[in-house]
Order: C-alpha cells, then sequence, then structure tokens
C-alpha cells in the first residue's frame, strides 16, 4: 500500500480536468482548450542561442547546486533592478528547478508537523500538496469580490490564525483572480504577518504581466522587517516563455536559503547548467521580448472582454495582471464544475471551474488567454454560446 500521506494528495485541477479530455478526444470530440498557463510564445531567440552556445562548450556537467555563480548574481541584479530589493547572491539567492521546487523547499524549511499555512482562497489548488507532503494544514481564508475584483481581508486572515499557523502564501498577481496587490494592501498584511511572527512565502511568478496602472511591489520590498520575514519564490516561465526549461530562484535571509539549500539537496541538483546560463542571458539581455508579450496579451485581454459583454448575466472580472482571466456566472446557480462539463461535453471548450480552486471560487470559471490567435476565438466563440444557451434555459 503506498504511504498514507499519498492519501493527503490531490491532482491538479489542470491535470483532473486534462484526464478527461483525453477521453473525449479519444472518442473524436474535438475540443479548443482555454485551459492552462502555458505561453504560446517561442523562447526569444537570444535565450536559446545562449543555450546552444553553453552546449557548445560542453556545459553539460553537474551545476552548482546553490545555482551557477553568474545566475545567482543575474537574479540579485534583477531583484534590485525590477524590484529595488538586496540580496547577496552568494548566501541569500538558491536556484531551483522552476518555481514549483522553490515552493516545496520553503515550505519543508519553515514547517513542522501539524504547522498551519494560511491560504487565501480562490487560490492556485496546486499548493495544497507541498503544504500537505511538508507535514503541514491548510488553513484556507475566503477572499471577497470588492469593486470587481478579489481582495483578503486582514480581520479574515487573523480569525484564521492559531498558536498553530506558520506561514502565509500569497500569490501577487493572483492565480486565478487577476488581482494585483497594492503597496497598501501588501503593507497591511506584512503587518499581521510580522505582528503574528509568520513567514511570508510570495509567489511573485507573474509579475511581469501587468495591465493598466496596476504595479507590481514585492512584499519583501516593503519594510526591512518584512523583509526577514519573506521568502520570494519566482521563476522564468511565465516572463520568458520559458515554461519547460524549469528555471526558477528564490531569495530570502541567509538562514531559510541554508534550510532550502538542505531540502534541495535530497531531491534535486538544479537547473542544468546550460539552462541556467540561458536563465542569465534572459534576465541580464534585452527586455524588449518581455514588453513584446505583455502588449500582446494585453489585446487578448481586451478581445476576451469583449466576447463575455455579450453574454448576459455574466460578469468578468477584468484581470489587472497574469492571463487568466475569471467569469462570474453566479446568476446561473449551477455548481461551476456542472457548468464546465456542460461547457466541454457540449460545446467543445475546456476552462477550469472556480470550484477547484476553493469554496471562495465557486460561481466562477478561470478562462485562460495564454494562447492567441484563432485557439482564443474560437474558444470564445464556443464559451459565450455556451454561456448563452444555458443562461437562455434559465429565462
Amino acid at each position: 500500500m503506498p504511504a498514507d500521506r499519498i492519501l493527503e494528495l490531490r491532482p491538479t485541477a489542470v491535470n483532473r480536468i486534462l484526464s478527461e479530455v483525453r477521453k473525449l478526444q479519444a472518442q473524436g470530440v474535438e475540443l479548443v482548450s482555454l485551459l492552462r498557463g502555458e505561453p504560446d510564445f517561442r523562447t526569444p531567440p537570444h535565450i536559446v542561442q545562449a543555450a546552444k552556445q553553453a552546449l557548445d562548450q560542453g556545459r553539460t556537467s553537474y551545476p552548482d547546486n546553490r545555482g551557477e555563480k553568474k545566475l545567482r548574481e543575474a537574479v540579485a541584479w534583477k531583484l534590485e533592478r525590477d524590484n529595488g530589493l538586496r540580496y547577496d547572491p552568494a548566501t541569500e539567492i538558491l536556484i531551483t528547478s522552476g518555481a514549483t521546487f522553490g515552493l516545496w523547499a520553503a515550505l519543508a524549511a519553515i514547517l513542522n508537523p501539524g504547522d498551519e499555512v494560511l491560504l487565501p482562497e480562490p487560490i492556485y489548488d496546486a499548493y495544497y500538496s507541498p503544504i500537505a507532503l511538508a507535514g503541514g494544514c491548510v488553513r484556507s481564508v475566503a477572499g471577497r469580490i470588492v469593486n470587481g475584483r478579489f481582495s483578503i481581508e486582514v480581520e479574515h486572515l487573523q480569525r484564521a490564525c492559531s498558536p498553530r499557523t506558520r506561514a502565509l502564501v500569497l500569490n501577487t498577481p493572483w492565480n486565478p483572480t487577476g488581482t494585483v496587490l497594492t503597496s497598501q494592501e501588501l503593507a497591511a498584511l506584512g503587518e499581521f504577518v510580522c505582528k503574528n511572527g509568520l513567514m511570508l512565502i510570495s509567489d511573485e511568478i507573474y509579475e511581469a504581466l501587468l495591465y493598466g496602472q496596476a504595479r507590481h511591489v514585492s512584499p519583501a520590498a516593503l519594510s526591512p522587517q518584512l523583509r526577514r520575514h519573506t521568502i520570494v519564490v519566482n521563476s522564468l516561465s511565465k516572463t520568458y516563455a520559458m515554461t519547460g526549461w524549469r528555471a526558477g530562484y528564490c531569495a530570502a535571509e541567509r538562514q531559510w536559503i541554508d534550510a532550502m539549500f538542505l531540502v534541495l539537496q535530497q531531491a534535486s541538483r538544479g537547473p542544468a547548467t546550460f539552462v541556467q546560463d540561458a536563465a542569465v542571458a534572459a534576465l541580464t539581455g534585452p527586455q524588449d521580448c518581455v514588453a513584446e508579450m505583455r502588449a500582446e496579451y494585453a489585446r487578448r485581454r481586451e478581445i476576451v472582454q469583449k466576447a463575455l459583454e455579450a453574454v448576459n448575466g455574466v460578469r468578468l472580472l477584468v484581470p489587472e495582471g497574469g492571463f487568466f482571466a475569471l467569469v462570474d456566472i453566479g446568476g446561473l446557480g449551477l455548481p461551476s464544475e456542472l457548468v464546465q462539463r456542460r461547457l466541454m461535453q457540449e460545446f467543445g471548450v475546456v476552462v477550469v471551474p472556480g470550484s477547484f480552486y476553493g469554496p471562495a471560487g465557486e460561481g466562477t470559471l478561470r478562462v485562460s488567454f495564454a494562447a492567441g490567435g484563432t485557439v482564443l476565438e474560437e474558444g470564445l466563440q464556443r464559451l459565450t454560446k455556451g454561456l448563452i444557451r444555458m443562461y437562455g434555459e434559465r429565462a
């Protein structure tokens, strides 16, 4: 029999839906996916060229397990350039195989068995299992919609906090809600973290994908005290269309990086050396490619807005960042998972039910615009047709 801890794990929302997608496709059903956070851009050429050059130079041996020195220095430089943060590349930065491993290493370094982690919901569902693997327990805190965006109430966090609470996980820009937490909101959350002696795990992988007046603020930049309580987790996956490269990094005070490094040594040797060389090129090279991708995502966001305006009864929570949009379908009075299944089986479009991101997400659907072109256009046509039909059935 598998270990008891396996009973605490759950398939991710995307993998749960993909298993159904494959069954339908095997039956000959044609589906259009607005499901995944997978950019449809190719990795910029100068980054690919750096990897090729590294391979030609024989950069295929074991890396420095903390991360290659040049990459740690590049991360430190990027954090100061973009976030106003200063970290010692020798002792306060750790290179990881994507942000997912960084999150797990942070949780493993922080939690004792039975410790609690506060998760604002709706939240990226892949946080739950790493918390369980690290011996922790999730304390969910429902966010609420205020002025067309999800927000986190400090009072609700305080009520959920107990003597066993050890950490708060934040994701800004916030998947799946699209909220970009303001400096004022983060300051209030940071005060709560410091007052209660918690650690803040700040997942910032969507930081470059911002729209309108939204600005990304790393909580660690708000005060020296909050910096001491924060572990920054990031990756190059979304910013540079490098999802398959598995290049991530963490920044924190030395005691936490040392602890996370011990965790890393048991399960990973870090990204391949040539991948790390490519990551250096991404962080230190021209950033025009990032601006171009961001502009295209902004255009796609407008396409999503326009398409859903045609559906009476639904409300789009216009994303401030990231490439996901939450569609409020509460007026249907149906479980979001039932709506998602009907959209997939009857109308051939794949989205994620908000309930998969916690009870606070019930009554919503997550729509991805990570892919554009005909995929987005056809997917939105099918989505709006299905929603119009279902709302019409209620009339």
